[in-house]
Order: structure tokens, then sequence, then C-alpha cells
């Protein structure tokens, strides 16, 4: 088998990489395991040292592995620019804040002493989704590794030569051969990864599909996993808000990265006092979107990741027009080569609607109309997901309670839901369990261990 890794710009075949033979995966998960005693033996100051240099090659080759971004997915340059950033800054932020994270906890009790000490729990496998091909990856890595495990990584097939060079940022920091690999596998061999006994624990970031199997495998060897899935998340625009500022960030969050993020404003539940005039400034603003080569630093909106994606959010579209959503604009593949889909808003979305239960990944926003205060939340909670979620009024002690009813990993009032290394990262119900970044993150993959001394 051969990984491709194709243009969606212009469906151009961009490089073929073998996958793993046999012996390849073998030997990357020897390396690994052996690479483990001695990586959690070294010094936490020394390890957050060898992190700082990851960021400064993150930095160093910052517009090469932008534009690889680029031509790999279709992200817009810009955003990509600010990925590798971001992923650099996540790891000066655990190399400057691990060691205090990771700090015994002198509890008292009726020993003479005790305590909680955090250890790492060996190697842990990461399945990474294509959108945020970099940050993806070192949210999971930066604290995995400060901890003292060593990383595996099966990365989404169709960014291949993101994933390579993954791996070489690591290398030219100077870890140690083995301490993160990049495992080049198709995704019918990541069971057999994590019930290898090397493997102690994985996390996923993806579908809600594929983390319920990577759930249940790791569930049956009773392997610790972490779980980051699909989001639909809500955008509360209430009679109070500031529209102006409601819209500008309705765009931003549900256009950023060509709409193709998990935390992305997917349902737009507006008050109906507002909801003419909100929907008449958002879609003026839509309509201003530039769509284009993402190369092109005046571009907004690239083309979709992959041709088929593109099929998939159309089909929904349709069918959701179908059920009686009114399209507002856009809503048709653009004309011409690329996986392109047109910035896209449909509203008076109800139940029975597609997009009302779906989660839509794309550039397409829907809008749901609700009576008041009480019926937006409820239409809110009205959902399988529970990612992130915003609330827009100039009462930030009201947007504060209605925060708190949202049943989400995180909630915004204001501001457009994103992650940030010192914040908590993660959701519930189907959108998954167990958390990213900050204190929360570095501890999911350690050893919590009680020590009692008489």
């Amino acid at each position: 088998m051969t990984f491709k890794s194709v243009n969606p710009l212009d469906g151009t075949t961009l490089a073929e990489i073998d996958s793993f033979t046999p012996v390849a995966l073998e030997t990357a998960l020897y390396e690994a395991s052996q690479a483990a005693p001695a990586w959690s033996a070294t010094p936490i100051a020394e390890r957050g040292v060898l992190l700082q240099h990851a960021a400064a090659v993150l930095r160093d080759h910052a517009e090469e592995f932008a534009r690889l971004m680029t031509l790999e997915m279709g992200k817009p340059i810009a955003e990509a620019r600010a990925e590798i950033e971001k992923s650099a800054r996540g790891c000066e932020y655990y190399a400057a804040e691990g060691a205090g994270f990771l700090e015994d906890e002198v509890i008292a009790s009726d020993a003479g002493r005790s305590l909680v000490t955090y250890q790492p729990l060996g190697t842990v496998l990461a399945v990474m989704p294509w959108n945020f091909p970099f940050w993806q990856v070192f949210r999971f890595a930066a604290p995995a590794l400060v901890a003292g495990n060593t990383g595996l990584l099966k990365h989404a097939s169709n960014v291949p030569q993101c994933a390579q060079a993954i791996e070489t940022v690591f290398l030219e920091a100077g870890f140690p051969q083995g301490v993160f690999r990049t495992l080049m596998i198709p995704s019918s061999q990541v069971a057999a990864v994590i019930e290898d006994v090397r493997v102690h624990a994985v996390t996923l970031t993806g579908s809600e599909s594929a983390g319920r199997q990577v759930a249940a495998t790791a569930g049956s060897q009773v392997k610790k996993s972490v779980l980051e899935l699909g989001g639909s998340d809500p955008f509360i625009v209430l009679e109070d808000a500031d529209l102006e500022l409601a819209v500008e960030q309705a765009v931003v969050s549900r256009f950023l990265n060509t709409g193709q993020s998990c935390i992305a404003a997917k349902r737009f539940i507006v008050v109906a006092a507002i909801a003419a005039e909100f929907v008449a400034r958002f879609k003026t603003a839509v309509e201003a979107i530039s769509m284009g080569d993402p190369l092109d630093e005046t571009n907004r909106l690239g083309p979709m990741a992959r041709i088929d994606l593109r099929d998939e959010l159309h089909e929904q579209v349709v069918d959701s027009l179908t059920q009686g959503a009114v399209a507002v604009t856009g809503c048709n593949p653009e004309a011409g080569s690329g996986a392109f889909y047109q910035p896209s808003i449909i509203d008076h979305v109800k139940p029975g609607v597609r997009a009302y239960r779906e989660e839509l990944f794309g550039p397409v926003a829907t809008v749901i109309r609700a009576a008041d205060e009480a019926e937006a939340v409820h239409i809110a909670n009205d959902t399988d997901f529970g990612l992130g979620g915003s609330v827009w009024t100039q009462d930030a002690e009201r947007g504060e309670r209605i925060a708190r009813q949202l049943q989400c990993g995180c909630a915004f009032v204001n501001g457009m839901v994103k992650s940030d290394p010192r914040l908590p990262f993660g959701g519930v119900k189907n959108s998954g369990y167990g958390r990213e970044l900050s204190r929360l993150g570095i501890h999911e993959f350690v050893n919590a261990k009680t020590i009692w001394i008489r």
C-alpha cells in the first residue's frame, strides 16, 4: 500500500509514500519501547529544554511546514503559518509548566508522610486527523513527551508528508531516537498496535465512528484512552448581543480552516427578535469571503481537503433543503477543478432536518431560530455532541449563567470557541471524553501513584 499526498486545489499527486513493512513497524515499536526507560529517567528539566528546541525548529521551518499543510489539505497559507506558531507555543508552554504540573503532591493522612507522584505510563499511541495536521499532534505530544512518555503517531492518510515532517522536528530538536516515531500504517492496522503490549495508552482525535472503534479496542486491553470526536457547536445569539461583533466572529468561527474544525460554530441559534437582522448581516459578510488558491494570501477560503468530503457535505445540504431548510447563500460545489464548496448559509433549520442533528464539516452555516433564551438553550443541548459552545450577549452575568447550562466541554461568552494550552480542552456525550491541554491534559497520561510512609 502507498499513501498518496494529493493537492485538493487541482487533484495533482504531490508524493506517494510506501506504508511500513511488518519489519519497519516492528522496528518502530521496538525503538519506542527501548527508549522509554531512559527517557522517563531523564530529568524533566532536560526534557523541557528539548521541547523548547522543538519550538525553535518549528519556527525555523515555519514557511516550509505551512506550505506543506496548504498543499496537502488546502489550509489557507496564513492560517497554516498561525498553526505552526501555535504548535511552537504549545511546546514552550509545557516546557515551562510541565515540571510544576508533575511535582509531587503531599497530602495529609494517617501516614508519617503521604504523597501523590506522577509517573509516565510508557508509550502512547496518537491517532490524529488531517484538519490541523501539526497542532493536533503537538497538543498531544508536548505534554505526553515532557511527562516522560514515548509517542507513536498514526496520522491521517491524506497528510503523509506532514506526518513525516513532524518526526523530523523531534529528531532535529535532539530527542533521542525512538522517543517519537511516525507510523506509516493504514487504519486497518491501528487495532493491532493498540493491542501490542508495548503500547500503554491511546489518544484519538477524529470521527465518532473511529473513536468508538479505538475505545472498544483500548477497553478490551484495559488501556487508557482519550477521545476528542466530532462537534456540532451552538453559537447562541441573544436579543441583547452586539450584532456587529457576533457576525464578525460568526464568520471566523464557522469558516476558519474552510469550516473543517471540530470546534467551529456549526449551529447558529438566534432568538426570533433579532434573527432577520442577524441573518441579513451574516449573509453580507459570508458573500464577501474570498475563495481560491490557498497559497494566495488574499484568499480566506481554500478547497476542502478531499473531493469525497465535499460531496458528502453537499449531500447533507441538499437533503436539508429538501426537508424544509431554506438556502440563504451558496449551497453548491464551486464549478471547476478542486474540492471547493461555496461559503453557505441555510436558515429555518428545524428538528427532522439533517443539518439539525448532523455535523456539517465544511463551509456551511446552519441557522436555527429560537423563540427566546429558554428555547435557545434547549436547542443548544438537543444534540448528541458536546464539544464547545458560545453565547453572545452584552450582559456578562447572563452569558455566564447560560454558559453553565450548556452541555459541553468548553463554553465561551462573547468569544469564539478555541483551544488554548492554558485551558483544558475536550468534550462530553458523543464528542468524547478526557481532556487535552493545561494541567489536566498532562495528567491524562501519567500514573498518579500514592506513596504512604510510616
